[in-house]
C-alpha cells in the first residue's frame, strides 16, 4: 500500500516486497554469502515466471500457465538490506536474456547510486524548504533546530543532515546510540557531520566537539545522567534518565523539525493503540502525535508515523506530508535510469553507441537527472499546498472525488486512512476540511486513477505530446538520442505519467473529475483540452515565474498567484470542451488560439473599459506592493480581462478583424449592458456547496457567451471608424434592447445583494433581450 501510493510520479504500478534468509550462519561473512545466493533464488523464481520480449513479440515463459495480459515490464529496485544487490540482479537479468539487460535492477556500477545523489533525502528536504517557507522562514539561510532519527552514515539521515548549513542538530539517536548536543554551533557542527558521513561505517561515538552539556550514551546503558543544560532544555529536574526515557523526551522536545531518517514507527495518534502499530521495539518510546513540540515533520523514511499521527498533527497545526510523498524521490530517480537505458538500447542494438559510451553518458547525466526528480518532489508538496490552502472551500469536491473512487475499487478509504461519512459530516458542519496528510493520499490516488483512464484512451498517442515525452529525459538525451527517445518502449507509459502528474499537480486534484462531469466528455478529452489551455496562455511560463519568487515574497501571495492563473486554466479548458469538436485536437487549437491571445495579452490594457481598467490597475498595484516583479503583477492582474480571450479570438476571426479591435467592443459592451457588473458580483456566489457552484458557474459561461453573441452582431454590421462607435451606432440601432437591460440593472443594484435567484433571473432576461 505504501508503495502503490508512491508510485503516483513513476511509470510502473508495483509493490514493495522482499525475502527472509529462514536459516542464517552465524558469522557476518557467511550471512552475506548466504543471503546472495538466497537474493539469487529470489530473483530467479521472478524471471522463470516473467514474459520476456524479443523485438515486438512478447515470449511467454516456458510451462506457465498465464492468468493474466502480456506483461514484460518487469524491475526490481534495492532497497534496506539489498542495496548492493543490483549488479546481482543485472547479472542473473543478463544471463536470462531478459529484454531490460542491466536496465532490470537500477542503482548498480552502471547506474545511479543513490547515496552518493543524495537524491531520497533531497528530495524529502524540498518538502522541508516549502513547511518553513509557509511559516515565513527560509532554513537555507537562517539557522534552525532539529532533532533526528538515524546517524550519519545513513544514506537518508545523513544526506539529509548535510542539506543545510545552518542545522543546529540538538538530538538523534538510533538502535545504538543517543546523541545530544544542546547548543551547538551550525557551521562548526556542519562540517563534523560532513566529517561522520564521509567516514565509513561511522556511528554517533565517533562524532566530536559536542557543545557544553552535551553527550553521546549508548541504548544499552541503564540510565543516562543528565548535565544542568540538559535538564534546562528538557524542562526536568531529573539528574539521569533511563535511554528510553531520554528518546522520548528528545521526539517530544521543542524544536523546529522532526527528521525522520531511520527504521522504525515513533509517533501514533492519540486514539491508536501501541499493540496496532506493527513496531514493538519502539512502542517504549512512541510519542502521540499531541505531544510534539515541533513545527515541521519530514519523513525521509519510511513509517516514521503512523497516518493518524500525521492527521493529528496536522489538524493541530503542524507542518507534514506523507512518507509516500517525502521520499518519492529514490523511486523517481530509478524510473528514470530504468526509460534512460530503454531509450538507449536500440543505438546500442545498433552499434551506433558503445556500453561504455552509454554509461559515460548516464554517469554525466546524474546531475540534471536528480534535477528532474527534485521537480516532482517539489511539485507534489507544492500542489498539495495549493490543496490545503482550500481545504474547507473544497471540502465538497474533495469527498466527491472520494466516493467516485471508492466506487470504482480504487481506494478504501479505512485503509488509506481518509475520513468516513460520518467524520465528513462533522468535518463540514465545523468548516473543516482534509489535512494535507489526507490530501497526499487523494492526490496519489488522483494520478493514478488518471493513469490509467490515459492508458485505455487514445490520448498517449497525440503527436503533440511528444514535448510532454521529450521532457521527461535529460537534455543531453534528447539532443543526442531523439529517435530512441520518440520510439521508446514505454512511450505510452510515460505521457500517461508526466500528463497525469501534469494535470494534478497544476489544476489540481479533482480538476479532472469535475471537468469530465460538467462537460459530460471522457478524462482524455478534460486532459487534452488542460494541454491546449495550458499553452495557449503559456501558464508554463507564469508558473515558473511565480516559483522563482521562493523566499522573496510570501508563501501566501505565491498561492494567490497560482489561484489566478488556475481560474484562466479552468475557464479555458471548460471553453474548448464546450466549443470544439471532440476528441480535441491539441495542436490545432493552438495554432488557432495563442498566436492571438499572446497578442491580446500584449496590449489588454489598451482595450478595457474604465472599469476593467481600474480593476486591472488595482490589481496589478496590489501584488507590486508586495515584491511582485512588475511583469508578473501585470500578467496575474490581467487574468479578468483574459478569461473570455477565446471568445474575442472567435468573434475577431469571424469578424475579420484583429482581436485587439475585438476586444474593445467587446470590453464596452461588457460595461455598457452590466454583463461585467453582474459577473463579478456573481463571483461570491461561487463558495456555496457543490451544487449552487456549478449552477452560479454555469449562468456566469452563459453570460461571457452572450456577451459573444452581442459583440458578434455588433461587429457583423461593419466597423467604419473606431470599435467604441460600432458600439454606439449598435446602441443607438437598438435603443429598446439596451434601455430594458438598464432598467434590469437598475433594479438588481438597488434590491440588496445579489443571490443565486436573482443572477438566475437576470441571465434569463438578458438571454431573452438579446436573442430579439
Amino acid at each position: 500500500k505504501a508503495q502503490m501510493v508512491k508510485n503516483a510520479v513513476i511509470v510502473p504500478v508495483g509493490a514493495k516486497g522482499g525475502f527472509v534468509v529462514k536459516q542464517p550462519p552465524a558469522s557476518r561473512e557467511a550471512q552475506l554469502a548466504e543471503g546472495i545466493e538466497c537474493y539469487k533464488i529470489f530473483i530467479s523464481g521472478l524471471l522463470d515466471v516473467t514474459d520476456n520480449r524479443e523485438g515486438d513479440a512478447i515470449l511467454p515463459p516456458a510451462d506457465v500457465a498465464r492468468y493474466d495480459d502480456d506483461d514484460p515490464y518487469l524491475v526490481v529496485a534495492a532497497d534496506k538490506g539489498t542495496a548492493s544487490f543490483s549488479d546481482i540482479a543485472n547479472e542473473l537479468a543478463l544471463d536470462y536474456g531478459f529484454w531490460l539487460g542491466d536496465a532490470f535492477a537500477s542503482g548498480g556500477r552502471d547506474g545511479y547510486d543513490h547515496k552518493k545523489m543524495g537524491i531520497t533525502a533531497r528530495g524529502a528536504w524540498e518538502s522541508v524548504k516549502r513547511h518553513f517557507r509557509e511559516l515565513g522562514r527560509d532554513i537555507q539561510s537562517e539557522d534552525f533546530t532539529v532533532i533526528g532519527v538515524g546517524d550519519m552514515s545513513g544514506d537518508v539521515f545523513g544526506n539529509g543532515m548535510l542539506q543545510s548549513e545552518h542545522i543546529r542538530l540538538l538530538g538523534a539517536f538510533n538502535h545504538r546510540h543517543i546523541f545530544v548536543d544542546p547548543d551547538p554551533d551550525a557551521k562548526a557542527s556542519f562540517q563534523e557531520r560532513k566529517r561522520l558521513f564521509r567516514e565509513e561505517r561511522s556511528d554517533w561515538s565517533d562524532y566530536q566537539g559536542l557543545s557544553q552539556g552535551g553527550l553521546i550514551a549508548e541504548r544499552s546503558a541503564k540510565s543516562v545522567a543528565l548535565s544542568p543544560e540538559l535538564r534546562a532544555w528538557l524542562g526536568t529536574e531529573a539528574q539521569s534518565l533511563t535511554p528510553n526515557r531520554l528518546v522520548a523526551a528528545l521526539l517530544r522536545a521543542p524544536v523546529d523539525l522532526l527528521w525522520f531518517g531511520g527504521i522504525g514507527c515513533f509517533v501514533r495518534a492519540k486514539h491508536e493503540r501501541d499493540e496496532e502499530i506493527g513496531d514493538r521495539i519502539n512502542a517504549p518510546v512512541r510519542a502521540k502525535a499531541s505531544e510534539l513540540r515541533c513545527r515541521v515533520i519530514g519523513e525521509g523514511a519510511n513509517l516514521g508515523m503512523t497516518q493518524a499521527g500525521r492527521i493529528e498533527f496536522a489538524a493541530a497545526g503542524g507542518k507534514v506530508n506523507s512518507d509516500a510523498l517525502d521520499n518519492s524521490a529514490g523511486v523517481d530517480c530509478s524510473d528514470h535510469e530504468v526509460n534512460i537505458k530503454i531509450a538507449l538500447s536500440k543505438a546500442i542494438a545498433g552499434g551506433t553507441l558503445s556500453l561504455e559510451n552509454r554509461n559515460t553518458l548516464l554517469h554525466r547525466m546524474t546531475d540534471e537527472v536528480a534535477a528532474l526528480v527534485l521537480r516532482d518532489n517539489y511539485l507534489q508538496s507544492q500542489a498539495v499546498s495549493i490543496e490545503a490552502a482550500q481545504a474547507a472551500e473544497r471540502f465538497g469536491s474533495h469527498t466527491r472525488l472520494m466516493r467516485k473512487l471508492e466506487r470504482e475499487e480504487r481506494l478504501d478509504r479505512i485503509v488509506d486512512g481518509l475520513p468516513d461519512e460520518e467524520a465528513i459530516g462533522e468535518r463540514a458542519q465545523a468548516g473543516q476540511g482534509l489535512t494535507r496528510p489526507e490530501l497526499t493520499v487523494l492526490l496519489a490516488h488522483a494520478k493514478m486513477a488518471l493513469y490509467e483512464n490515459l492508458l485505455e484512451s487514445d490520448v498517449p498517442e497525440d503527436s503533440y505530446l511528444d514535448e510532454d515525452l521529450a521532457l521527461y529525459f535529460p537534455a543531453p538525451l534528447r539532443e543526442a538520442h531523439k529517435t530512441g527517445i520518440e520510439g521508446h518502449r514505454l512511450r505510452r507509459e510515460i505521457i500517461a505519467t508526466s500528463i497525469a502528474n501534469s494535470v494534478v499537480n497544476r489544476a489540481g486534484i479533482s480538476f479532472v473529475s469535475e471537468v469530465a462531469e460538467e462537460r459530460v466528455c471522457s478524462e482524455g478529452d478534460a486532459a487534452r483540452a488542460y494541454v491546449a489551455a495550458r499553452q495557449i496562455n503559456q501558464l508554463r511560463r507564469n508558473w515558473q515565474a511565480i516559483e522563482a519568487l521562493d523566499n522573496k515574497v510570501s508563501s501566501e501571495v505565491q498561492l494567490d498567484m497560482f489561484g489566478e492563473f488556475h481560474r484562466l486554466l479552468e475557464h479555458h479548458t471548460s471553453w474548448l470542451l464546450r466549443n470544439r469538436p471532440h476528441p480535441l485536437d491539441i495542436s490545432r487549437v493552438i495554432d488557432d488560439f495563442s498566436g492571438e491571445i499572446g497578442a491580446l495579452e500584449a496590449e489588454i490594457e489598451s482595450v478595457l473599459s474604465p472599469a476593467g481598467l481600474a480593476n486591472f490597475g488595482a490589481r496589478q498595484e496590489k501584488f507590486g506592493k508586495c515584491g511582485v516583479p512588475e511583469e508578473l503583477a501585470r500578467l496575474v492582474a490581467s487574468v479578468d480581462a483574459m478569461i473570455p480571450a477565446c471568445d474575442i479570438v472567435e468573434v475577431a476571426r469571424l469578424s475579420e478583424l484583429s482581436a485587439g479591435k475585438t476586444a474593445a467592443a467587446y470590453f464596452q459592451l461588457g460595461a455598457r449592458f452590466g454583463l461585467e457588473w453582474l459577473r463579478d458580483d456573481a463571483q461570491p456566489l461561487l463558495a456555496g456547496d457543490h451544487w449552487q457552484h456549478r449552477a452560479v458557474g454555469a449562468i456566469i459561461e452563459d453570460l461571457y457567451s452572450q456577451q459573444r453573441a452581442l459583440c458578434r452582431a455588433v461587429l457583423s454590421e461593419g466597423v467604419q471608424a473606431t470599435p467604441e462607435d460600432a458600439v454606439e451606432n449598435w446602441i443607438d440601432a437598438n435603443r429598446d434592447i439596451f434601455e430594458r437591460a438598464t432598467a434590469l440593472f437598475d433594479d438588481l443594484k438597488s434590491a440588496g445583494p445579489l443571490d443565486l435567484a436573482k443572477l438566475a433571473l437576470a441571465n434569463r432576461h438578458m438571454r431573452e433581450l438579446l436573442l430579439v
